[in-house]
Parts: structure tokens; C-alpha cells; sequence
């Protein structure tokens, strides 16, 4: 009976997944009216509490324990008043943007108490944390109008930040990327920094783009890359580096800028793989990981056969063997959901985070004001390009750079900052749905006062 059970869940999930993501493209149909999207949202959000309950049902039958279900309940009250919070406070938020956020979250959640249940309880205490956190930034996006003075305060807080890692920070697997703080907990002050950053490199090409502007922004930008190689995270200082480059590029609108990045960029990473032993061990792996699949190839194998395994539809939870992968709950748990959950759902997946910075390059470019066109620009740019690193490196598109997938993976410096940009994002659009607001009220005023004219002459 069990097997059945699983059996017929994955094809379920796989169906109610494609759904959602058909939902989220149907959303972005030009002349579609505001009550047909909100009908497109209350579907999301029945698919995906279904998708929660379906993969939850099946934990359960497997592992027959009632804290599951506790948990379970748990994550549905903690989703519900997350959505609820974003409806009541903000009612001008992307709808799409709160779904996609939760709609991961609960993805993240079911694969994580398959995996490990006191990593996903841990996951969850984090996420009510969170959302604490994060609700109130929306209005202080919207409200707080000085935030683009604060260019400064900015890179100060960044390269401080960057700096206290590599000299206080621990070690692990090669690179210096967290703070223990009181033994208790560590934290990845580089997460939260790839937000200030995006801050500090709108501040200041918002209004000034010439010669020596550009010099001097370029070189803050570098000393935070620099330090970041200095303490081994190239994957961070990868997305530090291609999130100031597409800046740049839009800000300046100049292709040698743009060219002349990607040739340093090629440069760097020459001058890595000859300086860090570490980088050398993964791009054997990546090259040929069975020619060393006993020591340095062996997690990405195990990620490949893991993939290979799931197939289209997936192995189904608790069918396939995630766990041999090592650091699966973190860097490599797009290969576990692509075991157990399908290739099909996977790819839904993707596209359900394409669809995010869809979203968030279509708020960049509606906005008027250049620094949150630019901060908008930038977070996206951080967004798609970390999942990018992380589904490149399970794949072995690229070599793995030890980045995770956001929202999704285990850790709860990146679960926070991933929420805390989805929250800024959001403020964002608000600010873009008051401009719209405002326009619509002075060509309103502007037809009245000409048919008053009109009227007296």
C-alpha cells in the first residue's frame, strides 16, 4: 500500500506542479485583466497547498510519525500568515512574487524533512524568524527616501563585513564563508552583503556615469571581490562580480565596459586555477569526475547518478538514495529532488525561478526612478544568477562553486537574505504600482481642468 502511495503522489506532484508553473507564465499575458491574474493567484496558492499536503502525505505513510504531521500543520499556518501578512499590509505586493517565494519554501520544506527532519525543523524556526524580519522592509523601501544617500555607509558595512570573515571566519571546504557566533550558531555575512552591495553600486551610477565615477566604483567593487578570493569564496565573488558587471552595463550603456569585465573576468579565473588548490580540485571533477571518482569526483557523480536515476518522473520520496550525496541538503539538493521528485518537476522548478526574475527585470524596467531601476536590476541579476551557479554546478554545466539554491536549500543565512530580497523586490513594485497611482490621478486632473476650460470658454 505504501508503494502505491508514493507511486501515485510523484505523478500527482508532477501534474500540480506543471500547473503551477503554467499559472505563473499565464500571469505575465499582456491585456489580461487585474480579476483574471487574481484568479490565475487563488489557483497558484490551491496548487500549492496541495503540492505540501501530497508530499507530506507521503512522508508520513513512510515514516508513520506524528511529528510529521505536527510539522506539517506547522508550515501551513506559518505560509498562510505570510501570505495573509503581504495581502493586509501591502495590498499593492506582487501576488506572484509572494506565491513563487512560498511555493519554494514549501518545496524546500518537503525535500528537507525527507533528507533530515531536525535540519527542516531548524529550516523552519528560521523561516518564522524571517518573516518577522522581512515584513517590515516593504514600507521602509516605500517610505525611507534617503536610502540612496547612504552609498557610503554601504560599502563601509560591505568590505568590513567581507573583511571580519576572512579574518575571524572558519573554514570550510576550502574557503572562509561564515562567523561562529557564540558557538551556538554561524552565520554567511557575504549573504546579506550581496544586497548592500547591489545598494552601494546603484548609489552611485544612478546619477553619475562618467570616466572617473565609474573608476572609483569599480574599484570598491574590486576590493570586495578581492577579499572575497582572498578567503577562497570564489562563488560569491563570482556573483559580486557578474552583479556589478550588468549594472554597469545598464547604467552606462557602454559594451566596453561590458567586454572589457568579461576579460578580466576570463583573466581571474586563469589566475585562480593556478593559485588555489581548491579550484583545481573542482574543475577535475567537473572535467572528468569518473577519472577521480573516488576522491574528488565522487559528489558530483553521485549528483549525476542521482539525476540519472530519478529520470523524468522520479524515483518518488524515500525511493532513491539523496543521502550518499555529500552536502546534499545544502549545495546539491537539486539533485535529490531531481532523484526522487522527477526531471520533469525539476524543470518546473527552473522555471518557476525564471519566472521570478522575469518579474523582477519587468519591475526594473517599469520603474522611473534610475537607483531602484538599478537596485531592482541588481537583485535579480543576484537572484538568477546564484541559481544559475547552483543548478550549473549539480549538472555539471560548470564546476560546482558551493553556492545553494535560494529558498530551497538547507541554511539559514541564505533562506533570510533570499527573503529579505523577495522583500525588497516587493517594496519595489509597491513603489512602481504608487508612481503608476500617481500618474493616473494627475492626467485625471489635467482632462478635468481642460474640460473646465473648455467649458468657460
Amino acid at each position: 500500500m505504501t508503494n502505491l502511495i508514493v507511486e501515485v503522489s510523484k505523478y500527482l506532484m508532477i501534474i500540480l506542479f506543471a500547473c503551477y508553473t503554467y499559472e505563473c507564465f499565464s500571469a505575465f499575458r499582456s491585456k489580461i485583466s487585474a480579476k483574471k491574474q487574481n484568479r490565475i493567484f487563488d489557483r497558484q496558492l490551491f496548487l500549492m497547498y496541495l503540492i505540501h499536503l501530497d508530499g507530506f502525505l507521503v512522508i508520513y505513510t513512510v515514516t508513520d510519525e506524528l511529528n510529521i504531521i505536527i510539522l506539517y500543520f506547522l508550515q501551513v499556518i506559518l505560509v498562510t500568515v505570510l501570505i495573509a501578512n503581504y495581502q493586509l499590509l501591502y495590498p499593492k505586493a506582487s501576488r506572484l512574487v509572494t506565491n513563487n517565494m512560498c511555493m519554494l519554501l514549501l518545496i524546500g520544506f518537503i525535500i528537507l524533512t525527507r533528507l533530515s527532519y531536525d535540519n527542516a525543523v531548524r529550516q523552519y524556526a528560521i523561516s518564522i524568524a524571517a518573516t518577522v524580519i522581512t515584513i517590515v522592509i516593504p514600507v521602509i523601501i516605500r517610505k525611507v527616501r534617503f536610502l540612496r544617500r547612504l552609498t557610503w555607509l554601504y560599502a563601509l558595512l560591505g568590505i568590513a563585513g567581507l573583511a571580519a570573515v576572512n579574518l575571524f571566519g572558519s573554514t570550510s571546504y576550502g574557503a572562509k564563508i561564515s562567523i561562529s557566533i557564540g558557538g551556538a550558531f554561524s552565520i554567511q555575512p557575504a549573504e546579506f552583503i550581496k544586497i548592500i552591495f547591489v545598494f552601494f553600486v546603484a548609489g552611485m551610477l544612478y546619477q553619475n556615469t562618467q570616466f572617473k565615477q565609474v573608476c572609483i566604483a569599480t574599484a570598491v567593487a574590486a576590493v570586495h571581490v578581492l577579499i572575497l578570493v582572498a578567503s577562497r569564496d570564489l562563488g560569491g565573488a563570482l556573483i559580486f562580480f557578474v552583479t556589478y558587471l550588468v549594472m554597469l552595463y545598464v547604467a552606462t550603456r557602454k559594451l566596453f565596459y561590458f567586454a572589457g569585465g568579461i576579460a578580466v573576468g576570463c583573466i581571474a579565473a586563469v589566475v585562480a586555477y593556478g593559485l588555489f588548490s581548491h579550484v583545481r580540485v573542482r574543475v577535475l571533477a567537473w572535467s572528468d569526475p569518473l577519472s577521480v571518482i573516488e576522491d574528488e569526483g565522487y559528489q558530483i557523480c553521485q549528483s549525476l547518478f542521482a539525476i540519472g536515476t530519478g529520470g523524468w518522473f522520479g524515483t518518488g520520496l524515500y525511493q532513491g538514495s539523496p543521502n550518499k550525496i555529500p552536502v546534499v541538503e545544502q549545495d546539491f539538493i537539486f539533485s535529490a529532488i531531481s532523484e526522487e521528485m522527477g526531471g520533469i518537476f525539476a524543470i518546473c522548478l527552473i522555471m518557476v525561478c525564471i519566472s521570478c526574475f522575469l518579474m523582477f527585470l519587468n519591475i526594473a524596467m517599469q520603474m522611473k526612478e534610475q537607483f531602484y531601476k538599478l537596485v531592482a536590476l541588481g537583485l535579480g541579476t543576484v537572484y538568477a544568477f546564484q541559481v544559475f551557479l547552483t543548478i550549473g554546478g549539480v549538472t555539471k554545466f560548470i564546476p560546482s562553486t558551493g553556492v545553494t539554491l535560494p529558498l530551497v536549500s538547507y541554511g539559514g543565512s541564505s533562506l533570510l537574505a533570499t527573503m529579505i530580497l523577495f522583500a525588497v523586490i516587493q517594496g519595489l513594485y509597491i513603489l512602481r504600482q504608487d508612481e503608476g497611482g500617481t500618474n493616473a490621478r494627475k492626467k485625471q486632473q489635467r482632462a478635468e481642468a481642460a474640460a473646465g476650460i473648455e467649458e468657460i470658454s
